[in-house]
């Protein structure tokens, strides 16, 4: 099986590093629009060879590992793929982009979303099983074409992820809340505190909440402007219930209502005996 990706950052190039491991991979090719991002994947040994965007098309997979208004303009350019190639996506949207892809190569196509990722970006952020033992969801998957669903499923079993299935209007509502509104806030959190601290203060008080709260902050923000967009309702709606529910504690300690605080507090502990 040969696999083209197209984009070479932190979600590609991990990609590529894990592929390489997989027996039935045989070659694994690289696109990038970055010319610094080239060079790095081939510095790094990511690839075996960078090729131009329309080449991808005489690969059997083509992993489309870019920001999500990337993605539905790459459909245009791969309207004449064979009938047994496979494209997956790996964006962290999905209902646009599945509403935007054309009839024609619909059962070519997988829309993933691997659960996994840094605050990292670009060929060097690559890291060895970014994947290995994480969530794909795969949506609408009943609408991609029997082979097509079962080579995708094949390469995300053999990088030892755990499948699950729903619709992407599902997947979009669920993201908005588990990992879109966390980097909204986190942009905020770092805002708010840029400006009113200076950075002598940052450096020598931010402790480890602070920089684990802040730590999103340093998403590209390319990327994450693409996802606010295209998820813009869902995430509103997040958004909104995040602010009702800082409110409330924000009442509590205006009002000193410190039991009332207490309770909020171990509500919010109960997360973690879901997550832990």
């Amino acid at each position: 099986m040969n696999i083209a990706i197209v984009g070479l950052g932190l979600m590609g190039g991990s990609l590529a590093k894990s592929l390489k491991n997989i027996d039935f991979i045989e070659n694994i090719v690289g696109s990038d629009h970055n010319i610094n991002h080239q060079k790095e994947a081939l510095e790094l040994g990511l690839v075996d060879k960078i090729v131009e965007f329309d080449e991808v098309k005489n690969y059997d997979v083509i992993f489309l590992a870019i920001p999500v208004d990337g993605v539905i303009s790459a459909f245009e350019n791969l309207l004449d793929v064979r009938e047994s190639t496979t494209i997956i996506d790996l964006g962290s949207t999905k209902a646009k982009i599945i509403d935007s892809i054309s009839s024609k190569i619909r059962k070519n196509f997988v829309a993933a979303h691997p659960m996994t990722g840094t605050e990292n970006f670009g060929p060097r952020a690559a890291i060895d099983n970014l994947y290995n033992g994480q969530v794909v969801v795969l949506c609408d998957i009943e609408n991609s074409g029997e082979l097509q669903a079962n080579i995708a499923k094949k390469i995300f079993k053999a990088l030892n992820m755990k499948l699950h299935s729903m619709s992407a209007h599902q997947h979009d509502r669920h993201a908005a809340f588990i990992s879109h509104m966390p980097h909204a806030i986190s942009y905020s959190l770092a805002n708010t505190v840029m400006n009113q601290e200076n950075k002598r203060n940052i450096l020598a008080l931010a402790a480890g909440g602070f920089r684990s709260m802040s730590r999103l902050a340093k998403s590209s923000a390319n990327m994450w402007e693409d996802i606010f967009r295209q998820n813009k309702t869902n995430l509103l709606e997040a958004i909104e219930l995040f602010e009702k529910e800082l409110s409330i504690l924000k009442e509590h300690i205006k009002n000193d209502e410190w039991d009332e605080v207490h309770k909020n507090i171990e509500a919010g502990n109960r997360l973690h005996d879901i997550l832990d």
